[in-house]
């Protein structure tokens, strides 16, 4: 029953954009503020309130858990993707912004890597 998944999956996206859209309306954005991390919200909300009385509860978590696992690598780069986007016809700043930040991260990776302490191996 994935088609469950992607029916709350796509309900969860919708109202998520939707949200993202009223958010910056009201705080005087021109643009979508938090979409997709609020359709991500949603779905983790939706797949813990499922109740195991209905009958098909259980394969209806399955397709949860299924489009909850697409829904990062998925939607987030559609998102990237208008970021993007947004951000080449934003001006250079907003390009530079970018790439330092994204720099920055991949260059830490490493540090955090080497904070984080690994189990002993026997």
């Amino acid at each position: 029953m994935k088609i469950y998944g992607v029916a709350v999956l796509a309900a969860c996206f919708l109202v998520g954009q939707l949200l993202g859209i009223y958010l910056g309306q009201w705080i005087g954005v021109g643009g979508n503020v938090g979409g997709v991390g609020f359709g991500m919200l949603l779905l983790i909300w939706a797949n813990e309130h499922i109740r195991d009385d209905r009958p098909g509860a259980d394969k209806t978590r399955e397709g949860i858990f299924f489009w909850s696992a697409m829904y990062i690598p998925v939607v987030i780069a559609m998102a990237a993707t208008l970021n993007v986007r947004a951000a080449v016809s934003g001006g250079w700043v907003a390009v530079l912004a970018g790439i330092l930040a994204t720099s920055a991260c991949y260059f830490l990776i490493p540090v955090i890597a080497r904070m984080a302490k690994p189990d002993e191996q026997e």
